[in-house]
């Protein structure tokens, strides 16, 4: 009987504990255990796209597991986990002599994919409005094909005295601000190749057509930032431009604020630092790190 007696103990224990592992609502208790879960996992992700995302905006090739801790105030221990799953997946990757890590060809891949679905003019239009408003010019996009420059978008102020632009229509890439741009931000092999290609043919009567004087232009754009041109394209108008670089450090679009020469005069700094700022943050949503 004595036995009889534990056996009924014990099985009326384990049906308590049953009881007890269900809540209110009748659902089994661990559901409570898998929220935890649930969220721990979903820190743990977050943890691991801030270290991502630390790689991306450190503007540095490499870091070390003691930069990362300190930037994202999580323990060695911690980033050290983060990394080795990383690197599972190819995201990350590690140099056996410094022990520094460096963004994985699968990180690399994704900013590939983005980069490819990426709209330049759905990318630049806000930029574009807020130049035209802020500097009260007309504000464009332009794009290279090939040995031409095209205007893509642009954004005209509202003022009696304004300029509009052609879209779409060619232009030498010797002839204007937004076009010199492009030569400016290229390589010097890409220069020599299109002087060998084509005369330096006048648009109107202040196009540059000396090769070596275009070159010491070029030069000078690089050294600054931006280009001016005043008149060079079309007579009467001025403009400002500046590149757009992709993740690459290629310049793949150029920003410019365009209008009245009369109007240009005097406040080219201003100008110019706008258009210039604009560009860079163009030049940012498409991975571009300043040197």
């Amino acid at each position: 009987m004595a036995s009889t007696t534990t056996a009924r103990t014990a099985s009326g224990g384990r049906a308590a504990k049953a009881t007890a592992a269900r809540d209110a609502s009748g659902r089994p208790a661990a559901a409570e255990d898998d929220g935890d879960s649930g969220s721990r996992s979903i820190a743990a992700v977050e943890r691991a796209m801030d270290v991502l995302l630390l790689f991306g905006r450190s503007g540095q090739p490499d870091l070390g597991v003691t930069e990362i801790a300190t930037a994202l105030d999580l323990t060695k221990a911690a980033v050290h986990r983060i990394l080795t799953a990383l690197r599972s997946r190819d995201l990350i990757t590690v140099d056996p002599n410094t022990r520094r890590y460096a963004l994985g060809h699968a990180a690399i891949a994704l900013g590939r994919a983005y980069l490819a679905r990426t709209d330049l003019r759905a990318m630049a239009a806000p930029e574009l409005r807020q130049l035209s408003a802020t500097t009260g010019e007309t504000a464009t996009l332009s794009l290279r094909r090939g040995d031409t420059r095209l205007y893509v978008d642009q954004v005209v102020p509202d003022q009696e005295l304004r300029m509009e632009v052609a879209l779409g229509i060619p232009y030498p890439l010797h002839a204007g601000g937004s076009s010199k741009v492009f030569l400016a931000f290229g390589t010097e092999s890409d220069v020599d190749a299109y002087l060998e290609r084509h005369p330096l043919t006048a648009v109107t009567e202040k196009t540059v057509t000396d090769p070596a004087k275009l070159r010491r232009q070029l030069a000078a754009i690089r050294k600054r930032g931006y280009a001016t041109s005043a008149g060079e394209r079309q007579i009467g108008a001025a403009s400002i431009a500046a590149p757009v670089f992709d993740h690459d450090g290629h310049v793949v679009a150029v920003l410019s604020v365009a209008g009245p020469a009369m109007r240009f005069q005097h406040e080219d700094d201003t100008l110019a630092e706008a258009v210039v700022a604009a560009a860079g943050r163009v030049s940012a949503q498409l991975g571009h790190i300043p040197a």
